[in-house]
């Protein structure tokens, strides 16, 4: 086994607000330029760019996870990582069907589909920067019924955390991990929240960005870069371990 170096919530110009030069292969070179071994593509409330991502990294010592980031009808930012891209498309069509409205580009911003070489194939249509119509609980449930992860993004944020959003965890949200920000680390992650104890921590970049990807990263003592390696270091199975983070 080894340390894997994660970055496991990296958005790509798919989100309108992030920068138009988070393409594929920027992304790419990025996280290699990191030396990063894993990475997550976790767009708001859209996957549509994750394929591409792959296509892009395939060949490179890079693991591209499929994830999207998805917002609650109560403003909570969640990180979804199914276990596969088929789980990932048939999720992404539910948060389709609870997502309303429609984006306006002069005002949120461009939402770019773009392919591997970087080539713009067309503009996503739904409000990504929305909130769906679905309940925190609904969304952890859809997650974990795809065989799926759910981590809650950003916790020490005022804003679209579930701490922020509404003052606490309700025990009954199974959370497989919580995210922290680059500002807090993982450090100071437990001293900070005393009260969570029973949730493992892990901190991502959230970079929207290319400057962003690698700023901060995860390690996670594991025997090699896949899904099931990812879920037993989360639960700290048979010497797996995320490194710092329990």
């Amino acid at each position: 086994m080894k340390a894997f170096r994660c970055d496991l919530h990296i958005h790509t110009c798919l989100s309108p607000c992030a920068e138009l030069d988070m393409y594929p292969r920027a992304i790419l070179q990025k996280a290699l330029d990191e030396k990063l071994d894993i990475i997550g593509i976790c767009d708001h409330n859209s996957s549509e760019n994750v394929a591409s991502v792959q296509k892009a990294a395939s060949g490179h010592p890079l693991t591209v996870f499929p994830g999207m980031e998805v917002s609650s009808k109560e403003e909570v930012h969640t990180l979804a990582l199914p276990d596969n891209m088929s789980h990932l498309q048939r999720f992404q069509r539910v948060i389709y069907d609870n997502l309303p409205g429609e984006n306006d580009e002069d005002y949120f911003g461009c939402q770019a589909i773009v392919n591997e070489s970087d080539e713009v194939e067309g503009f996503n249509k739904y409000l990504l920067i929305g909130a769906t119509s679905l309940s925190l609980q609904e969304i952890i449930g859809h997650i974990h019924r795809l065989g799926g992860l759910a981590i809650a993004s950003h916790i020490d944020r005022e804003s679209f955390s579930v701490i922020g959003q509404l003052g606490f965890i309700d025990p009954t949200f199974a959370f497989d991990a919580l995210e922290v920000t680059p500002r807090l680390g993982l450090a100071k992650a437990r001293e900070t929240f005393p009260d969570l104890g029973n949730y493992p921590f892990i901190t991502s970049s959230d970079a929207h960005f290319l400057r962003d990807i690698g700023t901060t990263c995860t390690e996670m003592w594991m025997a090699e870069g896949s899904f099931q390696e990812l879920c037993m270091a989360l639960r700290g199975e048979a010497g797996r371990r995320v490194i710092g983070g329990t």
